[in-house]
């Protein structure tokens, strides 16, 4: 097949599209421990990122989401938020995050961070106090609830981590709520206080240039406070957490919570105006309900502008009925949000090793990364995709998650996801720190690192860049409609843009073990591939091209 390349691999700053510079942006995630390390303590931090935005610039994309780096105790690894306005020692100081945005400014990057709006860590000042005593200016800030008669807890609410959601506390002697871990308080986000405390703490952040959100679980936000039992799941699938025996109606997805949500983007709104450059309100939404609430938390102009769940996220195969709840969930009706995608994160393994089932990874990498770039929406870039990396080997003694360690060996828990990134294959711990790094990189990572794939013109890295230029390049990847076609059994073909749209596109994926029988049809030329020989009839396993119309 004859590939004609309209593509550049040269990063130049986004300068176009101030207004909904976010729609159908390319979002890189940092996972600020893991990513470089630059005063090696084994721990990466926020001037080994800013070191390293050159890096991330290199890859055209249009921003950076940053997980946390709050100040915290770590016992989820930032999750658990000790101070919303300040930087963990660990990670640096703030002088070294308004360097960050400042350089990242100048790349042309955008910079997202997470906000933890549901729980706080049990070392918060707030929580403290709250937990003194039942009079104290907080004791509303979190959901405490006394005893059952017998003694047990209030509802039968079970935490993700495992157990009861539920932890007594003697010195209010009543039970306080805990969707995860225990060291991570529920905020009673329902108490006007709390929505102003955390609402001031957006604002701390806008001040200092943050150019939009991550809403992490946010709907978790708010509970019922009735407190009423969750009905059991009627299925007998796998259960590996006591959790997953429960409908989660009642300790989540209250009603109230767009009413939290916009006030949120009242506020981002108010500071888009003034500057002229929106800022950007995504929310990570989990659950059974997952669809029906990124609908809701986005529907219309006045809350969020974008929602992503899980439906790749822990997809044990990619298939072709996968990649079609996508266009069914978010068919561009009036009115409707704007979704966003990815396929690996910090909390899931990663995707290369979910899918590859024995094939080439490398292979399977390049094709992941193309049907990304053509997805409708925001997409997300999880750090070391770039490089094909697969899911890390972490040896028991050194797992670190507490949801891993807990259930271990059932689950495959997140640390093998959060390895360190590798820089330089010569050199120690593959140029993320000089000391022992927290977590252990991966031996098969080294060869993979960074700058062995700069030197590689075939690398991964070059492919990731000429592929997230692609998408700049032919706008209808962004916001084009998408629909399937009809085409053989393990064959994923669908279309960008409508019939009657000159710059619509076709996208085509072999996503099988075997070679289909398929050529480009009249009409239709070539402008992209991966893993395709020249041949005009077959596609081998895992090859991936995109056409536009001829002419």
């Amino acid at each position: 097949m004859n590939v004609q390349s309209l593509t550049s691999q040269t990063f130049l700053p986004q300068t176009e599209g101030r207004l909904e510079w976010w729609r159908g942006a390319v979002l890189y995630q940092v996972y600020p421990r893991s990513y470089a390390d630059a005063n090696d303590d084994g721990v990466g931090d926020l001037a080994g990122i800013t070191a390293r935005l050159e890096h991330i610039a290199s890859l055209g994309v249009d921003g950076i989401w940053l997980s946390p780096f709050f100040t915290s105790p770590m016992k989820d690894f930032g999750y658990d938020v000790s101070d919303y306005l300040d930087v963990d020692p660990i990670f640096g100081t703030l002088a070294d995050f308004d360097a960050l945005v400042a350089r990242a400014h100048e790349l042309g990057l955008k910079i997202i961070i997470d906000q933890v709006y549901s729980h706080t860590s049990d070392e918060h000042p707030w929580f403290i106090e709250s937990r003194s005593n039942r009079t104290n200016p907080k004791a509303d800030w979190y959901v405490w609830a006394d005893a059952r008669p017998e003694g047990s807890p209030p509802s039968n609410w079970q935490s993700v981590f495992g157990g009861p959601a539920w932890t007594w506390d003697a010195r209010r002697h009543q039970y306080y709520m805990h969707n995860f871990l225990k060291e991570q308080p529920q905020l009673n986000v329902r108490n006007p206080e709390v929505q102003a405390a955390l609402i001031a703490a957006m604002r701390f952040w806008l001040d200092r240039g943050v150019d939009g959100f991550r809403l992490d679980a946010i709907n978790f936000a708010i509970h019922d406070p009735a407190l009423t039992d969750n009905p059991p799941v009627e299925t007998n699938g796998k259960r590996t957490r006591s959790f997953d025996f429960q409908q989660h109606i009642h300790n989540q997805s209250q009603p109230e919570i767009p009413h939290f949500l916009a006030r949120l983007r009242s506020l981002c709104d108010d500071y888009g105006r003034e500057t002229g450059v929106e800022r950007f309100l995504v929310a990570e939404v989990g659950g059974e309900r997952a669809n029906e609430e990124m609908k809701q938390y986005t529907a219309g102009t006045s809350l969020l502008h974008s929602a992503y769940g899980f439906l790749y996220l822990y997809a044990d195969a990619l298939t072709t009925e996968l990649v079609d709840r996508g266009p069914a969930m978010w068919p561009g009706e009036d009115g409707e949000g704007w979704p966003s995608w990815t396929f690996s994160n910090h909390d899931a393994p990663r995707a290369v090793s979910r899918w590859a089932e024995g094939r080439d990874e490398k292979a399977m990498a390049a094709m992941c990364m193309l049907l990304l770039v053509s997805l409708r929406g925001n997409v997300f870039v999880y750090q070391g995709e770039e490089l094909g990396l697969p899911q890390a080997h972490v040896p028991y003694e050194r797992l670190v998650d507490p949801e891993a360690i807990a259930n271990w060996p059932e689950t495959l828990g997140r640390d093998g996801a959060r390895t360190p990134m590798p820089w330089h294959a010569g050199q120690a711990n593959a140029g993320f720190s000089t000391v022992e790094p927290w977590l252990p990189v991966d031996p098969r990572h080294i060869p993979m690192a960074a700058d062995a794939q700069e030197a590689d013109a075939t690398s991964m890295l070059h492919v990731t860049r000429r592929l997230i230029a692609l998408r700049r390049a032919w706008p209808m990847l962004k916001t084009g409609a998408m629909r399937l076609l009809p085409s053989p059994s393990g064959l994923l073909v669908f279309q960008r843009g409508q019939d009657d749209e000159a710059d619509a596109m076709l996208c085509a994926f072999n996503l099988s073990h075997q070679a289909v029988e398929w050529s480009v049809p009249e009409g239709w030329r070539v402008v992209e591939a991966v893993n395709l020989p020249d041949n005009d009839a077959t596609l081998p396993p895992l090859a991936g091209l995109l056409m536009a119309r001829a002419g």
